[in-house]
């Protein structure tokens, strides 16, 4: 062979490495059944993440077919390493060259009210039981006779959120699929003003249970709230902007549970005396009501289902596919997983261990720290600032190292030492390592929470991944309440029972632990 030879063969093989390897052209006629294009790349569509890494590499790689009926598929790796390694892309034109695609300046005003209205929600769910020991005070003829009733009933005031979620989550994410979202968005903005209403009419003694109807209808609320983000983010967002959009969606949430644990300690001050409870209680709920008031009527004027140009050209594929999924054959498929059902429990045990210590977070700070509700309130704010910041950092660590496995055990232990580290630095009675311990946990426990949808959107493809993430939230809200009750009979019960219910989440923690090695040798099994 001569140079000549050698220098074109050697010019060919770098040209067939650059380009995609394509796998086959497939014609489909729009009577076809399309069930199984979705299944085959959930790149079609954009709510789908499990892939996401090969969306972003391939997706407007090459030219649209010209007869609109066909579409190539390109074969890259999967982002875990025991994953299938099959993503199958359509061909898309580039966005520039794309007709009947538009981007509309409304779509930022949809997501700030969104985001808006979402931390109106999340505020709502712990306001009341971070100045607990007030509200017992204020509503203490309405309450049960004994002591820890009345601590059990106030504790339904955040359960309450974990336990409306459960059964609803998968109507109202077919109801979402079938009425899109403003149905969805004024409903439950609706909802979320009518429960913060009911609470000004709960002002007085005697009116704690309709303090828990008024938070049983914000709770329902919230279920309305949940499964939006990502679903609008694809609908009104090109697909540069998706992750962004579901990121401001998503901390709109955060946002509010940090305001929650913030504000209601700076406006019910430490009055023993329930005349003043009473008037404080009044200006934080009236400000409540009037700012979710608010929120519905500009969501009623303004919020829309989707834009008249969809955002993107997956988009367009997307409007054509008619998707009739089949959620009791879907549930079937996804437990039948063993991986996954590890899965479920130690991410559950992870999260909700989270939420006990975020509903029990008065007593437990008050214990160690009498009549310092602010510090309390303080030390929620902690929690969730520095879970926002590990959330992020362990998303950019998973996207830039591929470290699933290694991460995954390392975050989870991390976890529990946290646990362990908050515990014992409450029986020294020093509240800035009190305050630097809860950051260590907040930033362990909510940096798990990119980990575990990324894993089981993995482990359950091709079925949705609303399923598997609806089933993951799911899973956190029965152990959250589990645990909850769990560590306030722990109180009651023992002598030195904050001690110990601390130490048994720490323990519990210490179980997920276990679990999630057993999860990830099923995972190399597999």
């Amino acid at each position: 062979m001569d140079e000549e030879e050698a220098s074109k063969e050697v010019s060919t093989i770098i040209q067939m490495r650059e380009r995609p390897i394509v796998l086959d052209e497939l014609t489909f006629s729009p009577e076809a059944d399309t069930r199984a294009v979705t299944q085959l790349s959930p790149a079609l569509f954009p709510m789908s993440t499990a892939n996401s890494n090969c969306y972003e590499e391939n997706s407007w790689n090459s030219s649209f077919p010209s007869n609109h009926n066909s579409s190539k598929l390109t074969h890259s790796t999967s982002p875990l390493k025991n994953s299938p390694g099959l993503c199958l892309e359509p061909a898309l034109p580039q966005p520039e060259k794309q007709k009947g695609v538009h981007l509309y300046k409304r779509r930022w005003l949809i997501l700030f009210l969104f985001a808006a209205y979402s931390t109106s929600n999340a505020y709502q769910w712990i306001h009341l039981n971070i100045i607990g020991d007030k509200v017992l005070i204020y509503y203490n003829s309405s309450l049960p006779n004994t002591q820890y009733m009345q601590q059990v009933a106030l504790d339904w005031l955040s359960m309450i959120y974990m336990l409306a979620y459960i059964p609803l989550i998968f109507p109202l994410t077919w109801l979402l699929d079938k009425k899109g979202l403003q149905v969805i968005a004024i409903s439950g903005a609706l909802l979320n003003a009518i429960g913060a209403w009911l609470k000004c009419a709960a002002l007085h003694p005697d009116r704690f249970a309709l303090v828990v109807s008024a938070q049983t209808v914000c709770a329902i609320a919230q279920v309305f709230i949940l499964g939006i983000p990502a679903h609008l983010a694809a609908v009104w967002f090109g697909p540069n902007e998706v992750s962004t959009a579901t990121a401001i969606g998503v901390f709109g949430n955060q946002i509010g549970c940090a305001l929650g644990f913030l504000l209601p300690p700076e406006i019910v001050t430490n009055a023993n005396d329930v005349e003043v409870i009473g008037k404080q209680l009044k200006m934080m709920f009236y400000g409540g009501a009037f700012v979710t008031g608010a929120l519905f009527i500009l969501i009623l004027i303004f919020f829309r289902n989707k834009p008249p140009s969809p955002p993107s050209q997956a988009q367009v594929l997307a409007a054509n596919v008619l998707s009739d999924e089949d959620y009791c054959s879907s549930l079937r498929n996804i437990f039948a997983n063993p991986s996954f059902t590890l899965l479920l429990i130690t991410y559950g045990i992870n999260t909700g261990s989270y939420y006990a210590i975020g509903t029990l977070l008065n007593p437990i700070v008050l214990y160690y720290f009498h009549d310092d509700q602010h510090n309390a309130g303080r030390i929620g704010l902690t929690l969730v600032v520095a879970g926002v910041a590990g959330s992020i950092l362990s998303g950019i660590w998973l996207d830039r190292t591929k470290c699933y496995k290694l991460t995954t055990i390392v975050i989870y232990a991390m976890s529990c030492v946290g646990m362990l580290c908050f515990t014992l630095t409450l029986c020294l009675s020093k509240i800035w390592a009190v305050f630097l311990c809860s950051g260590i946990l907040g930033f362990f426990m909510t940096g798990y929470l990119p980990v575990g949808f990324e894993f089981a959107a993995e482990l359950t493809y091709p079925e949705p991944e609303g399923t598997s993430s609806g089933l993951l939230n799911a899973s956190a809200q029965i152990f959250g309440i589990i645990l909850t009750l769990g560590i306030r009979a722990v109180t009651e019960k023992l002598q030195n029972g904050m001690l110990a219910g601390n130490l048994a989440i720490t323990a519990v923690l210490l179980l997920g632990v276990v679990g999630t090695s057993r999860f990830l040798k099923l995972c190399a099994e597999s």
